[in-house]
């Protein structure tokens, strides 16, 4: 972990020498992709998951928005401002974000934003 030199307070949380995640100043953590490819190994975490259609995989790994209508499935766990990881149809890792909306919404809204990106795999 590396400490904040000012407030003392965690700032970075490594493992391995890889960045797991950043801890914000409301004491939330954000994910490094790094980081979903290690949680997303349990399937408790799933529930905080947002899987997609294949055909914007490429959209969401250029770390572009996701949008309801291309929203296949969310997890129970997902509120607005949630860190939410996004994987695509075989459960593969395309990016890390912040979700707009309630996971129970992101299926059954036809139009509108569900997630907004901040990280995306760049292959």
């Amino acid at each position: 972990m590396v400490y904040s030199r000012k407030s003392g307070r965690v700032k970075l949380v490594y493992i391995e020498n890889r960045l797991f995640a950043t801890v914000k100043p409301n004491g939330s953590m954000a994910i490094s992709m790094f980081g979903a490819s290690i949680l997303v190994r349990s399937k408790r975490f799933l529930e905080n998951c947002i899987v997609v259609s294949d055909d914007v995989a490429e959209f969401v790994r250029g770390g572009r928005s996701v949008f309801c209508k291309f929203v296949k499935s969310a997890g129970r766990n997902i509120y607005p401002k949630s860190e939410v990881v996004i994987l695509d149809g075989s459960g593969k890792v395309l990016g890390v974000g912040m979700a707009v909306m309630a996971g129970e919404f992101m299926t059954q809204f036809k139009s509108g934003a569900a997630a907004k990106v901040r990280e995306g795999l760049r292959r």
